[in-house]
């Protein structure tokens, strides 16, 4: 057997290994057989790049290619449905369909209502080849090679199975309620905002531009949409032949052959969707017969053949025994409810957010009171409303704190703001470690050998007291158990080696507030190294395009704070990097002022991600796709013939590498 026939059986036994696994639940090989095999095959087909296949199983791993989403247009508009919220709203629609088919008896599919972002996938010839969000209904963006790192969406289709040769299904990509608490943990270790909801979670992840990100993340896919040319069989039967072809097609469809039946269904879902491994938020109502639904047609904005019932959040009621307060990193102080613990949508909840002391006014809250407490679509419960009936008379009104319930210093307010802040930044202990978590964080100097639960054993132990402190740690120091040799040798290494992070990221690193990864860039683009930024006046920094007063002002604050300016002396001798690079400021300037590029080819004196930063940094503008407005196409070896064709055809200017260089 030759390398290239072993590359084509592995192929089609991990396709097979994949359906079992994330589509039927019923693997047959354990996960290291599993991994051993895709290993081998990856090691086979970098032999054998003449055997590149892009619906390889090893494409579900992702890339780190940034790239842009084309938009593309739907060859069937994807529509929204109607929604309700009560029965009456449902027999009303029924009725609706009796009347429109003049009486005929039909079939009601019934479906569950996913909560995800809706994709339509079409397949030429039993592979996948583009996979396209809902947009606006009439386009969407290409996501095809994110969707490819979804293992429950085959990619190749067995022989055999009798699908058309080209057909499109549509349905949900979700994330698991696993991934979902796995991520947001994930996320709170390095100091960002979790995520609200699977929804949330799983739009920002499909839209990402690094597919190796799509590819860790675990998102799911559930289909309920098969577009057939054929209007003699049934919606719901047609999901059952596209489950044979090896598509995740939802275990709870159902058909109903009454308005009871429909009622029934919802009053069982309502209550067991709680134990579901995906967030759903209702019910999908569907005429099963696919020439009823032709015969029905459509309005402006929806088929007039479906409808979407949606779930009522579940609301409980509870007391609330009193309210405390959390000191963030950035030094924001958030009011917590504590209740008496009470069951809420499948889980236990004893605390919920108040957010400010606008949110806590607002509800004229009082010590004690019985309030109302929701999750609806948000993992994370709120408060609704206060049942003021039941309000004891002597109550008084919670009043919010006026110094920090950490380190005591006075609390602030600033105008047109709604949080109130501990000044202390540099003395109070959260703010502290919140800092230093900010600052090893992957998207700034990526120490990731450590993590919270390290940083705060290193505070309590009084080994570090800021961000600075980090290069003073030793393997001698880490290693006071005696037996934690390797690891502490392995954090002072990634400490070392953050050294080499540069200067827009240490920027960021720094923790500055409201100076994200974004505003950092500008920074430190603008003013080149740090002694021109620390030494830069508020109106200074305002005339920078994006920088606005009030974040010039915590500019302007942060280096006049002693502290933090020894902090940053200390930095600069322990060699981080605190200008930019000489290639960076010799890339740096206007002379693409204006001008649309799009970026097409292999590069051999930058990678594609370089030039798009050079094109940034000199006033341009990346663009994925080609179109009049392109000013000229920056273009590498083995340029895309469809590319190339668009561009002779409009006349859009071709640039290489070299000549582009010397532009700037």
């Amino acid at each position: 057997m030759t390398e290239q026939d072993k590359i084509n059986i592995l192929r089609s036994q991990l396709h097979e290994h994949n359906h079992r696994y994330y589509v039927l639940n019923q693997p047959i090989i354990s996960d290291q057989e599993f991994d051993l095999m895709m290993h081998e095959l990856q090691d086979l087909e970098a032999r054998h790049p003449e055997m590149y296949d892009a619906n390889s199983p090893t494409m579900r791993v992702g890339s780190d290619i940034t790239k842009e989403f084309r938009q593309v247009a739907h060859r069937h508009p994807m529509l929204s449905l109607a929604n309700t919220y009560n029965e009456q709203d449902v027999a009303e629609w029924y009725n609706q369909v009796s009347r429109g088919l003049e009486g005929e008896p039909f079939e009601v599919c019934c479906e569950m209502k996913y909560d995800g972002l809706s994709i339509s996938l079409t397949y030429e010839n039993g592979r996948l080849t583009q996979a396209v969000t809902r947009g606006d209904g009439v386009q969407g963006d290409d996501v095809t090679t994110n969707v490819k790192t979804i293992r429950s969406i085959p990619l190749v289709l067995q022989p055999g199975l009798g699908y058309p040769d080209n057909f499109e299904i549509r349905g949900e990509i979700l994330m698991p309620w696993d991934s979902f608490n796995r991520l947001n943990e994930e996320r709170e270790e390095i100091g960002e905002q979790p995520f609200a909801n699977p929804r949330n979670a799983a739009s920002g992840t499909l839209k990402s531009q690094d597919s190796k990100v799509v590819a860790e993340r675990g998102l799911d896919a559930y289909l309920y949409y098969l577009i057939t040319t054929s209007d003699q069989e049934g919606h719901y039967e047609s999901l059952e032949k596209a489950r044979t072809w090896g598509f995740k097609i939802s275990e709870g469809m159902r058909k109903a052959h009454s308005l009871q039946e429909i009622y029934d269904f919802i009053a069982y879902w309502d209550e067991q969707r709680k134990s579901l491994p995906v967030a759903t938020d209702g019910i999908v109502l569907k005429v099963n017969s696919l020439r009823q639904q032709k015969h029905l047609g459509f309005t402006a904005k929806s088929p007039r053949w479906a409808i979407a019932y949606k779930f009522k959040a579940e609301r409980v009621c509870t007391r609330l025994i009193e309210v405390t307060y959390q000191v963030g990193r950035t030094g924001a102080i958030t009011p917590v409810a504590n209740m008496e613990t009470v069951q809420l949508a499948g889980t236990r909840v004893h605390r919920a957010t108040l957010n400010n002391e606008d949110f806590i006014r607002s509800f004229d809250l009082h010590e004690g009171d019985w309030v109302y407490v929701e999750k609806g679509g948000e993992i994370i419960p709120k408060i609704v409303g206060v049942d003021v009936e039941r309000r004891n008379p002597s109550a008084q009104p919670v009043r919010f704190i006026t110094h920090c319930p950490e380190c005591g210093a006075e609390l602030r307010r600033l105008e047109g703001e709604a949080a109130h802040y501990c000044p202390n930044d540099t003395g109070c202990p959260p703010q502290i470690k919140g800092r230093i978590e900010h600052f090893i964080a992957r998207k700034a100097m990526n120490i990731d050998s450590l993590g919270p639960e390290t940083v705060d054993t290193y505070y309590e132990r009084g080994l570090i007291e800021n961000i600075a402190d980090l290069y003073t740690l030793t393997p001698e120091q880490l290693n006071y158990e005696g037996n934690r040799e390797k690891s502490a040798n392995k954090i002072v290494a990634a400490i070392e080696a953050s050294k080499q992070v540069p200067f827009e990221r240490v920027v960021f690193a720094l923790g500055i507030r409201m100076v994200g990864e974004t505003t950092a860039k500008i920074l430190a683009r603008h003013f080149k190294n740090i002694e021109a930024l620390r030494t830069a006046t508020v109106e200074q920094l305002t005339d920078v395009d994006g920088i606005g007063g009030v974040i010039a002002v915590n500019i302007v604050e942060y280096f006049r704070n002693q502290k933090n300016a020894e902090i940053v002396d200390r930095l600069i001798a322990y060699g981080l990097r605190m200008e930019l690079s000489e290639e960076q400021q010799q890339m740096q300037g206007t002379a693409l002022e204006g001008l649309s590029i799009v970026i097409s080819g292999v590069f051999a004196q930058h990678s594609r991600d370089e030039y798009k930063q050079i094109i940034e940094q000199n006033g341009g503008k990346n663009v994925g796709s080609i179109s009049k407005k392109t000013s000229f196409i920056l273009a590498g070896e083995n340029m895309g013939p469809s590319k190339l064709e668009k561009a002779e055809k409009l006349g859009i200017r071709i640039v290489g590498e070299d000549e582009f260089l010397a532009m700037l």
